[in-house]
């Protein structure tokens, strides 16, 4: 199913090197979903396998905000998501059963511009991923379980000059170390067109996984998919 959400997606615009500078981008974010939800040991798990084309059927919804503010090589990123997903499938020996997860998560980080030219800019950044995630497994019984917990992370952002208004980022984090989940990781490849002096039209791909396991309850959850966003230069 396609999931369309609203998203501020990071895109980079030049910026005065002595002021501040500030951008968000609102985005459609066709997601396909993956992952297994076991809500505690002995309950019932059920596995999430979806491709974009069945997302729109099960999606319940979902939400993403991000920005990015920088002042000469200090860069600070912030991002909020929610999302919702339903599935039906079949636990045991074949009896059905329907799997519910919703994610919310913040993700802060603060970092250096480390390289900075005409044809490349370099951000490393680290901080974390605060994450609070419901899911539940419906059979014969209902099994539930609802966990909170913070992820440290560490992140390297690119941004390549192409041509003439023309522009690619390529992101990626990896954290969790066993401190909050196993291990979370981001990917996001962008390519981007600037429309005008402050407005950037961007088309690419994001995945964001998370693999919590603890007393039993296991969540390894995948959503990845397309994107097309509009960005502006505040």
């Amino acid at each position: 199913m396609i999931r369309t959400c609203a998203l501020l997606l990071v895109t980079a615009l030049p910026a005065a090197a002595q002021d501040w500078s500030a951008q968000v981008t609102p985005y459609v974010w066709g997601v396909g979903l993956g992952g297994d939800i076991t809500p505690f040991t002995g309950a019932p798990g059920i596995s999430f396998d979806k491709s974009i084309s069945e997302v729109i059927e099960d999606s319940d919804g979902a939400f993403f905000l991000s920005g990015l503010v920088r002042r000469e090589r200090v860069v600070f990123m912030g991002d909020l998501s929610w999302s919702s997903s339903s599935r039906a499938g079949r636990v045991g020996p074949g009896f059905p059963a329907e799997g519910k997860l919703t994610q919310r998560s913040i993700t802060l980080l603060g970092g250096w511009r480390v390289v900075t030219n005409d044809e490349l800019t370099l951000d490393a950044l680290a901080g974390a991923r605060a994450w609070s995630i419901d899911g539940s497994v419906t059979s014969v019984l209902r099994a539930s379980v609802s966990k909170d917990f913070v992820d440290p992370i560490v992140a390297l952002r690119a941004n390549f000059a192409l041509a003439p208004q023309w522009s690619a980022i390529l992101y990626a984090d990896v954290g969790g170390f066993g401190v909050g989940s196993e291990n979370t990781s981001q990917i996001l490849a962008t390519v981007n067109y600037q429309a005008s002096e402050r407005l950037w039209l961007s088309v690419g791909y994001r995945q964001l996984a998370v693999d919590y396991r603890s007393g039993g309850t296991d969540l390894d959850v995948i959503v990845a998919g397309p994107l097309l966003g509009a960005t502006w230069r505040f």
